[in-house]
């Protein structure tokens, strides 16, 4: 897939720089930062419902607990 955006002067040699200074291509740049947003976002999903969850169950359980029960100790 080809993408094309439009940028003004002053954030094009910024987003110039950014990729020199760090020997990335703007296709890398903007690719990891795509992909970046879409874990964050996707990440604070998760976060949400699991508080929601234990919002409506505040069990909690230690982590020796936990290994017990999985039969790790």
């Amino acid at each position: 897939m080809s993408v094309s955006i439009r940028l003004n002067d002053e954030e094009a040699k910024l987003i110039k720089i950014y990729c020199t200074l760090h020997n990335i291509s703007v296709s890398d740049l903007f690719r990891q930062a795509v992909i970046e947003k879409i874990e964050d976002e996707y990440d604070l999903k998760c976060y949400e419902e699991a508080m929601k969850k234990y919002e409506k169950d505040p069990a909690a359980f230690s982590l020796e607990e936990v290994e017990k029960e999985l039969g790790l100790k």
